[in-house]
């Protein structure tokens, strides 16, 4: 049998130490196959059960189950940390060890936990789908759609762990969910239920415990059986969950979102229609909410008094729920071709206006234009080449096949990020290739001075130019938008046609006749036959 790994030695718990309840039937070498999984047929299923709070069959279906089934407790992995902080409430700076590891408990315990969170109850559904027992097919499915790589719980069962079971491993896999699914206590190990809570540091006073953002490390086990609740229950919910959430849902992502509200300013300002905004944040949302409801919103206006308005139910609602705007970070922001304020209140403090917000991590502003936007990218990418410039872009011992994974895999993500809202005019098409060739010609060995052709240096390199991979995701954008069905809130601002009188001067090129003239000139394909092209997709 093998011994405790030394991991869980440091591992901080309040309460009974975790180590007590690490399992200690763990079989000698996980990747042989004839050791399958645990060895649960020598200690027995059962012992591992009773541990838990019986749960109801609504609950395991709900929030919870997706969670792995019961709400896991905070732990905190990694020894004491070495950063001092403040004591409850901005006080005194705790240095001892013992006063630091206190504060992170009563923190971690203040936010994950919390008492006032109201419970929703609803009848049950019956249906013979989401009842019926956890089979063999489903866990496999499950494990082999497993991601390798990933960190372990507090279990210290990896991802290959479970991906190098043999058919003996599986059923035991799916035996256990089979206990933890249909059994009367509705309990599942307490491993499952334990998560290992690591803060990573976000901005500000790194003595401030809330300026940290927490991680769980869970069980990979216990995220076999949720995937498998979570596949049931996604049928069901799904009819039920809005159109503007995208988050979590097949074929929907944040360009979605991003097009959308790019599409509203586009046209709103090309009609000289005023928008207001405002981002709404709440304080700590995913630990605090009752998942099922929203915890961050966009809200969009065309005036001043219908957002305070509608932010004003929102605020209502969220309190309701044991929420709470966070005023120090939700902003107002208004599109006008005049400067116009916006008195935006929430729980009488006042929001602050700015003329650029970061949604998504693109940055709109004020004017509507994507120019700040592009030329940040551009700053963004200079700055992952100036940190690998010596390690990577110029270092001898790497070959350039290297580089150039280098380059497909963090450089040019990174430059464009959200390139399919940009409109690509003469002026930023100069801009991209110019930072693209600034990351090729060091790799290759060269300079501006050396008046070498850029496309004599891509042919060397063997690589496409940049502005053909950019081009080409606008084109599959503008294809997707072509086939969304009716509801979809990207094709329905797409296909909308804003009304209104364009005041005078030369109007911005818009993103449709850019996209539209782009596809008649690299495809051949006339306007008005993009509809039914669009549904060729081979």
């Amino acid at each position: 049998m093998s011994q405790k790994p030394d991991s869980l030695s440091r591992v901080w718990a309040a309460g009974a130490p975790a180590h007590d309840r690490y399992p200690k039937h763990i079989a000698p070498d996980p990747y042989a196959p004839s050791c399958g999984w645990w060895a649960y047929r020598k200690v027995g299923l059962r012992r591992f059960f009773g541990l838990c709070p019986a749960e109801s069959r609504r609950q395991r279906l709900g929030h919870q189950a997706f969670a792995c089934v019961p709400q896991p407790q905070a732990w905190l992995q990694g020894g004491a940390p070495v950063t001092p902080v403040r004591a409850t409430g901005g006080g005194e700076l705790l240095a001892s060890t013992g006063d630091i590891v206190g504060r992170w408990k009563e923190y971690f315990e203040d936010l994950l936990n919390p008492t006032d969170t109201p419970s929703v109850e609803e009848p049950e559904a019956e249906d013979s789908e989401v009842d019926s027992f956890i089979t063999h097919a489903e866990v496999t499915e499950v494990v082999q759609q497993l991601l390798g790589g990933k960190a372990p719980g507090v279990d210290e069962i990896r991802p290959e762990y479970l991906k190098s079971l043999d058919v003996v491993g599986l059923a035991w896999l799916t035996c256990l969910c089979k206990i933890a699914w249909q059994g009367q206590s509705g309990t599942v190990p307490l491993d499952w239920a334990t998560g290992v809570v690591v803060p990573l540091f976000k901005k500000g006073d790194r003595r401030v415990c809330s300026n940290y953002r927490e991680i769980k490390l869970l069980s990979l086990p216990g995220k076999v059986y949720s995937r498998v609740l979570e596949r049931r229950v996604r049928p069901l919910v799904e009819p039920w969950i809005q159109e503007e959430q995208c988050g979590f849902r097949l074929c929907r992502g944040t360009l979605d979102q991003l097009y959308t509200l790019h599409r509203v300013l586009e046209g709103s300002w090309e009609f000289a229609q005023h928008v207001h905004l405002c981002f709404v944040d709440l304080e700590k949302a995913f630990d605090r909410v009752p998942h099922g409801i929203e915890w961050e919103e966009l809200e969009l206006a065309p005036s001043s008094l219908d957002l305070q308005h509608a932010q004003g139910r929102f605020a209502a609602e969220c309190e309701a729920a044991g929420m709470r705007v966070s005023t120090s970070k939700s902003e107002a922001m208004v599109l006008d071709r005049k400067k116009v304020a916006c008195t935006l209140q929430v729980g009488g403090e006042l929001l602050p206006q700015v003329e650029e917000f970061k949604y998504l991590g693109v940055l709109f502003t004020s004017e509507g234009r994507m120019d700040r936007e592009i030329d940040r990218w551009i700053g963004a990418a200079a700055a992952v080449m100036r940190s690998m410039y010596r390690s990577v872009v110029v270092k001898k011992e790497l070959s350039r096949n290297v580089k150039l994974l280098i380059y497909q895999s963090i450089y040019v993500p990174t430059l464009t990020y959200g390139h399919e809202l940009w409109v690509m005019i003469e002026r930023v098409r100069s801009w991209i290739q110019a930072a693209e060739m600034s990351f090729l010609r060091r790799v290759v060995g060269c300079s501006l001075r050396d008046k070498v052709r850029s496309s004599v240096t891509r042919k060397e390199l063997g690589v496409q130019p940049l502005l053909l991979h950019i081009e080409r995701g606008q084109l599959r954008w503008l294809g997707h938008l072509f086939r969304m069905p009716p509801g979809r809130l990207p094709g329905e601002v797409f296909r909308a046609c804003p009304t209104g009188r364009r005041p005078r001067r030369r109007p911005r090129t818009r993103w449709r006749d850019y996209v539209s003239r782009l596809a008649w000139e690299r495809l051949g394909v006339p306007p008005e036959e993009l509809m039914e092209v669009s549904g060729e997709r081979e």
